[in-house]
């Protein structure tokens, strides 16, 4: 295995010695300390004198790992603050509860998690009692993202300090009925303590860097200093595997986000057993984190070893401590003192010496208990330096042992993560073991108690003044009384009211041309965070660049090459725009941090993140899930969208389905816009509904996804007559009959309804005048602009008959008494107008982009899956004949007509 510290020779060779002797000398002093006192020695001195070099500010390769021991020893911890006694209290009363609710719940077949917090408690109690600020205090608090397994613990805190009551911690995992509690942190089911949902694994690390570089640009553009906070991110050692948990680390460095903690649970488990079985989980992050920048604080150890260390003359030690992987150390901590002196001790002379002057009770305190993650003096040191340190993040290496204090049963065992209650005899030892006042009449017919020590104790007291001196609970969400933002002046949107005339205007460049508007109101405008994963050009942005500047906290400290430019690459410190660079993930995170500025720091910010369509929903749709779990709010923008339009790309481009993936997510408002004058009509509701005033009963904590084209076509004038704009935001319209359309019609004419939406009712209105000039069927063409709100609003009205209510589905009221059968087209595959098929009291057909997307013109693309224009004819001929209205034969004949 290569060494990730070795320097190659082959770089040395390229640095010219400009005196080989005293080189010379250096090396032999170096050959003699190896010689004399051990190659060990050697390399302690090199260690020593590297981290010197780096003290002094001398430029060298950075050591990526040091010894298996503390960052911060024993002699160099701060005094812990605080009544450590009561804090300890404290704890116990936490751990006893969150056992306690998961127990009991398990009786209902729930589930839940005992044995995280087990481990974490320290983690969380010694940030809440001195750390963590609250909401109620100057600021915006910091914010927090608890691992989601750890969740008991978080209501059991809750419940000692009067949030939550027994009824709340007995309705663990069981909410249909309400006043329940959620499994995890979910914003949406518990809105008033959760701020962040983390249990989707990787999503919650990457949150919290882009959360923290968020804080740093409202603050840098003036929107509000938020420089007082501080973003902590509680993470599993198994966790970090996951991509999303390390993607953006870089980030994090690059712009110095010293505003930022990582806390990683080193318990060394995951789900089914060891994180790194023959490695050293705690060695390797400490590389990860290092060699991107961050600064790495260990906290391994607890103070029963500091006597081993100091018996450690010759290094035996922290040399066996590097060596033994980690399943070997999660052996330890479940055998006994003999074990441990024979397969760890036994292994080198100097430390079987050493064990002969320890006691068993000490091997067994230091291998089965000691941890630092589990000893509130030392969690304290690693937050202090942590929060003190300046010019990059930190990431604490927590050391703990998984089910810690829940006895034998449960610590270090592989399968404990899915263990999900302890017997009465369990938790009594454990009430022992934690001295708690529970006597054994309180476990009533073989039910575990919950503990209080009383709302006027000294426990309860210590922590409500603790958290008042901290600025108030936490966890906790605060949705601010923000007062609605104005809405921007009409003429922004008026202006897509008379179309584009003879010049063709793609609907990606309308969307950004609204943009470019809205951005410039002066009460509204500073608000907008455009968000774009380095496609700016592709979607016309450039132009955006001088104006609104891309942020930088750095501004820009080089000459742009394209200096001279109108529309140059101008980067800025109060910058508005996120260009990301080639990261979807990452910029999802933006917009979920963005998203959610109304509640975390009472400020809302309107972000639209505008991406190719096939990369946002199917590359990151568990962020969108997230997104819609933290009640967040803005614009989606799939941009190049459709199976067709994107000429040439191929198959990995070609966006057939996001709408069936955003249909899924219940917070996500679909829309497939086909003109310009719809988008303006659909951002100006979005608007109303996400940031203005709300109607009775309406749910503002929604997002749009908006799906935009880059074909060019003329936009047309908007409609005249009534109840235009209710139908593009309810979902459909009649744009034009064939008589509005100016087509000649025989009287009596077979009729037919073309539903089309995005780019595809061109195909519509095509088919619209070949049907009338070469087959005489009148042809009336519908703008589909969301199946899916079409889909909601009569799953609702159906669901209102059931409750004995009158509703009529609003797709049926629209479609009343419209003439012929319905055919309805999209450049998606058939599932998408198929949504609302059972409600079309006519007869139902559709075409669509089923299947793989391909590379070759629009139109031999649409002709491929048999969308085009004399697709739609041949296909609408052919609903005709099933109901004997046009000769069965012209289907025949128009297939042969147009090569079908």
């Amino acid at each position: 295995m290569t060494d990730p510290n070795a320097i190659q020779p082959s770089a040395l060779d390229q640095l010219p010695d400009r005196d080989p002797e005293e080189t010379a000398e250096w090396q032999a002093s170096l050959d003699a300390v190896a010689r004399e006192a051990g190659p060990h020695r050697a390399a302690y001195l090199m260690r020593r004198t590297l981290e010197r070099a780096e003290a002094g500010g001398i430029a060298l390769p950075k050591l990526l790992e040091t010894d298996y021991v503390n960052t911060i020893p024993t002699s160099a911890e701060p005094a812990l603050p605080g009544d450590p006694e009561l804090e300890a209290r404290i704890t116990a009363w936490n751990r006893w509860n969150a056992a306690a609710m998961v127990t009991r719940g398990a009786k209902h077949g729930v589930g839940g998690h005992i044995a995280t917090f087990a481990s974490a408690a320290w983690l969380y109690e010694t940030g809440f009692n001195h750390f963590f600020k609250g909401k109620e205090g100057d600021g915006s608090g910091d914010q927090l993202y608890i691992q989601g397994h750890a969740s008991p613990g978080i209501y059991a805190r809750a419940f000692l300090d009067g949030r939550l009551s027994e009824q709340h911690l007995d309705n663990f995992r069981q909410e249909a009925a309400g006043n329940g509690l959620p499994s995890y942190p979910h914003p949406r089911r518990l809105p008033w303590l959760w701020e962040f949902p983390t249990v989707s694994m990787g999503l919650g690390p990457l949150s919290a860097i882009y959360q923290a570089r968020f804080n740093r640009y409202l603050t840098n553009r003036g929107i509000k200093d938020v420089s007082a906070s501080h973003v902590w991110a509680f993470l599993g050692d198994g966790e970090m595997d996951e991509p999303e948990s390390t993607a953006a680390l870089a980030l994090a460095s690059r712009e110095q986000l010293d505003n930022l903690t990582f806390v990683i649970n080193c318990n060394l488990q995951r789900l089914d057993g060891p994180v790194r079985a023959n490695f050293k989980i705690v060695q390797e992050l400490e590389a990860q984190f290092r060699g991107a920048g961050w600064n790495v604080i260990k906290t391994l150890w607890g103070t029963a070893w500091d006597e081993l260390f100091a018996l450690d003359t010759t290094g035996a030690l922290v040399r066996r401590l590097r060596e033994v992987p980690d399943a070997q150390v999660q052996t330890y901590q479940t055998r006994d003192a003999a074990y441990i002196r024979e397969d760890f001790f036994g292994k080198d002379p100097a430390l079987a010496e050493m064990a002969k002057l320890l006691s068993d009770d000490k091997i067994l305190e230091c291998f089965h208990v000691s941890r630092g993650g589990h000893e509130a003096s030392k969690v304290y040191a690693a937050y202090k330096a942590a929060v003190e340190h300046k010019g990059a993040p930190t990431v604490i290496l927590a050391q703990t042992v998984k089910g810690h204090t829940l006895g034998e049963g449960f610590a270090s065992k592989n399968a404990n993560h899915q263990m999900k209650k302890l017997s009465v005899d369990e938790f009594k030892a454990m009430r022992d073991r934690l001295d708690l006042p529970i006597k054994d009449s309180d476990f009533v017919d073989g039910v575990v108690p919950y503990g209080h020590p009383g709302t006027d104790s000294p426990e309860v007291r210590y922590l409500q003044e603790r958290r008042a001196a901290l600025g108030g609970p936490a966890p906790a969400r605060r949705t601010h009384a923000i007062p609605a933002l104005p809405a921007p002046a009409e003429k922004a949107f008026a202006s897509f009211d008379k179309g584009s005339g003879s010049q063709n205007v793609a609907t990606t460049m309308a969307f950004v041309r609204l943009v470019k508007d809205l951005v410039r109101d002066k009460e509204t405008g500073k608000r907008w965070v455009p968000i774009v994963p380095d496609e700016a050009r592709t979607f016309g942005m450039e132009s955006l660049f001088p104006s609104l500047g891309i942020y930088s906290p750095k501004g820009q400290t080089y000459e742009p090459v394209d200096r001279d430019q109108l529309m140059y690459y101008k980067e800025a410190e109060n910058g508005q725009i996120l260009n990301e660079g080639i990261t979807e993930a990452g910029s999802m995170a933006d917009f979920i941090a963005a998203s959610t500025s109304y509640a975390t720091h009472g400020e809302a910010m309107i972000p639209f993140y505008i991406f190719y369509s096939m990369f946002g929903w199917q590359r990151t749709a568990d962020q969108m899930w997230q997104l819609g779990d933290q009640l967040g709010r803005g614009f989606l923008v799939g941009a190049t969208a459709g199976r067709t339009t994107l000429t040439g790309e191929g198959l990995q481009h070609a966006d057939g389905h996001s709408p069936v993936i955003a249909a899924t997510n219940p917070a996500a408002l679909s829309y497939d816009p086909a003109f310009a004058y719809e988008i303006a009509v659909i951002v100006r509701e979005g608007l109303r509904r996400m940031y203005g005033e709300a109607k009775p009963g309406e749910d503002q904590n929604v997002f749009y996804y908006l799906t935009v084209y880059n074909e060019p076509l003329p936009q047309p004038a908007k409609p005249q007559g009534l109840g235009i704009d209710e139908g593009i935001v309810k979902g459909l319209y009649r744009f034009n009959t064939a008589e509005s359309a100016g087509i000649a019609v025989a009287a009596g004419a077979p009729r037919i309804q073309l539903l089309g939406s995005g780019t595809a009712i061109h195909w519509a209105l095509a088919a619209q005048k070949l049907l009338a000039e070469e087959w005489g069927v009148a042809a009336d063409v519908w703008s589909a602009t969301s199946w899916t709100e079409l889909r909601r609003d009569a799953l609702e009205a159906d669901a209102a008959l059931l409750r004995g209510e009158d509703r009529v589905p609003y797709v049926r009221q629209a479609l009343q008494g419209a003439e012929g059968p319905v055919l309805a087209v999209s450049d998606y595959m058939r599932q998408v107008p198929d949504q609302i098929a059972q409600w079309v009291e006519q007869d139902w057909s559709s075409l669509g982009a089923d299947g793989f997307g391909l590379s070759d013109t629009r139109e031999a693309a649409r002709r491929h899956f048999g969308v085009d224009a004399e697709s739609i004819v041949v296909a609408a001929l052919a609903q005709l004949a099933r109901r004997g209205e046009v000769k069965a034969t012209a289907v025949k004949e128009a297939r042969e007509k147009y090569g079908l």
